[in-house]
């Protein structure tokens, strides 16, 4: 895939996750919209993952914290071929797999999540037993950053620069809000550099929607020999759609057809720009 077919790639997976919520009436639009371009360079262009083979022990695991914004990952499953697009025409309907949150019942979903603050501790046990066990396989996570203030965070922080964990990999889809108001008004966690940097960690900053710098801080190996990394991916919620970039409304909200309409309009205009 060409650095050009990587960007319309995200445009595409942008489409496809707002007609499944649109179709649904229900998601995380705004926080799904600004991770997407992490997920999209994570399996295209870092991620050791077969969709045909998906159990096989020596894959790269990848487990999404930010568990509320699915749809992402859904579309992007979709897209490699873990299960056919047409499954997520029964995203949030009755019985079937495809809800609110990735659950393990969905070929690709390393484990449930969607409860704040607990997939950074499952992967730095991942990373141990990886350790333990002599395999290279890498682990990594997306975090939201409205779930940096749960305290299991921080004990994960602690423990995988204790265990020089340097086969970890957290990414932290830093878009500045979350349900209830800014980060800042929440929950302060600024600043996370030095914070992290005082855990133990390798850090990096970059902007995260620049395909060309997720990968090159996701793909070198780690950013420290001996360190978990982590890569903060400044984003704006609602990323691609003028109307809900940085509104709080668009946490989880549903386009009405008129918006529907209009959001397309602008992701046809920016693809036909690439």
């Amino acid at each position: 895939m060409t650095d050009s077919e990587l960007k319309i790639k995200s445009v595409l997976l942008r489409k496809n996750l707002l007609k499944y919520i649109y179709k649904a009436k229900a998601g995380h639009t705004g926080g799904s919209l600004s991770c997407v371009d992490t997920l999209n360079v994570l399996y295209n262009r870092v991620l050791n993952v077969d969709p045909a083979d998906f159990k096989n022990p020596n894959r790269d695991r990848y487990i999404q914290s930010k568990g509320h914004c699915v749809e992402a990952l859904f579309v992007t499953l979709a897209d490699r071929g873990f299960f056919p697009e047409s499954d997520l025409e029964t995203l949030c309907q009755y019985q079937s797999h495809y809800i609110g949150h990735p659950t393990k019942k969905v070929n690709g979903v390393e484990q449930n999540t969607g409860a704040l603050g607990h997939g950074l501790p499952i992967c730095v046990g991942e990373a141990i037993a990886a350790k333990l066990d002599g395999k290279s396989h890498r682990v990594f996570t997306l975090l939201g950053d409205g779930e940096m203030p749960e305290g299991s965070n921080w004990e994960a922080f602690l423990s995988a620069a204790h265990y020089k964990l340097d086969n970890l990999y957290a990414i932290l889809d830093n878009n500045k809000q979350q349900i209830t108001g800014s980060n800042q008004e929440v929950m302060n966690t600024d600043s996370l550099r030095e914070k992290l940097e005082a855990f133990g960690w390798a850090v990096r900053e970059v902007d995260g929607h620049d395909l060309d710098q997720l990968e090159k801080a996701l793909n070198q190996g780690p950013l420290e020999a001996g360190k978990p990394s982590f890569v903060i991916a400044h984003t704006i919620k609602g990323k691609g759609i003028s109307y809900m970039e940085s509104v709080l409304k668009w946490h989880h909200g549903v386009p009405s057809p008129e918006q529907y309409e209009l959001a397309m309009t602008e992701l046809d205009t920016a693809e036909a720009q690439i």
